[in-house]
Parts: C-alpha cells; structure tokens; sequence
C-alpha cells in the first residue's frame, strides 16, 4: 500500500513537471520570435497556451488549457473553447499566446469569463513568417523584414503552428473561463 501512495504522488509530481515544462518551452519559443519580444518587455501581463486542438467541417471547434501570468509569474489558470462557423475542413494543433497590455485588459481577461468576438485578430508565427489580419487592418512579411503587430483593444494574439492540415475561411468566437491560483 505504501510503495503504491509513493508510486501515484511520485507520478503526480511528475505530471507537473512536465505541465511547467511545457508552459516554459513554449513561453521561450515565443521570446525568441522577434514579433513577440517587445510585448513580454512591455506587457502587463499574458496568457500562455501551449497546445490548442482545432478541427472542423464546416462547424468547427477548438480547445486548449493554459496559464495567466503577470510579472513573469502564474496568477490563475484558463481554458479556451472556440466555436467556428463557415467553409472549413481538417485538424490542426497549435500554441496561442494572450498578451494583456495593461491592468485594466488583466482584469478584463480574468475576470472569470471572457470572450473574443469575430473582429479578434491574431498574428501567425511560422518559420520567420508572420501574417495578420484583423479589425487593425492586414499585413504580411518574409525573414527579417517583419511586420508590427500591434494591440488591439489591450490585446494581442499569436500563435505558432504545431502541425495538422486545416483549410479555413470562417468566422469564430473565443471563450476563456479563469481561474485564480
């Protein structure tokens, strides 16, 4: 009986772990995207996905599970449920970071229960590429010649692209649901 207790919070332990090891690593991979390093300098705070599954014929759906982080450390955690409708077909996964310009957008997202409309922009991150589309308006660039992204009502989005194959031209809604540590 005890080696079994000392077997299941040993891996209970190490579950964690490798939940904090996958925050930090995709936390890092945004650091080194050059679109992305002035918003962990200046942000008052940010919301770290590090896996969202997408999939969808014709009505879509996404999930993910995540952190909130202010000053560098975790506040709480989040879960996203995205619904999609419009001409659309396959699976995708990828990493979705959140970032939260100023206390007022802080509170606004942790405030329990938040949503993004279908005016939410987000910025991809993809083998020094990066496109962006959205209420601010649309842009794209190649290497080093990047393009700025910017906030959009205290908020920035950006993903990275993990792998599936999705054809999307859709209107979506996101949800995320907070809660504190």
């Amino acid at each position: 009986m005890k080696k079994w207790l000392a077997l299941c919070a040993g891996g209970l332990l190490l579950s964690f772990q490798v939940a904090a090891d996958q925050y930090q690593t995709t936390i890092e991979q945004f650091q080194r995207s050059p679109s992305t390093a002035d918003f962990f300098d200046n942000a008052y705070g940010y919301a770290v996905f590090p896996t969202i599954g997408k999939g969808g014929i014709g009505l879509g759906g996404a999930y993910g599970e995540g952190q909130v982080y202010s000053g560098g450390r975790p506040t709480g955690s989040v879960n996203m449920i995205q619904i999609s409708l419009g001409f659309q077909l396959g699976g995708q996964a990828f990493s979705q970071i959140i970032f939260l310009q100023d206390k007022r957008a802080y509170d606004a997202f942790t405030a329990g229960s938040f949503e993004f409309g279908a005016q939410a922009s987000a910025v991809a991150l993809t083998f020094g590429t990066s496109a962006q589309a959205g209420s601010t308006g649309t842009g794209a660039a190649l290497g080093k010649q990047q393009s700025k992204a910017n906030y959009v009502g205290g908020f920035a989005v950006f993903t990275l692209a993990k792998g599936g194959l999705m054809y999307e031209a859709s209107i979506a809604g996101q949800k995320f649901n907070f809660k504190a540590d």
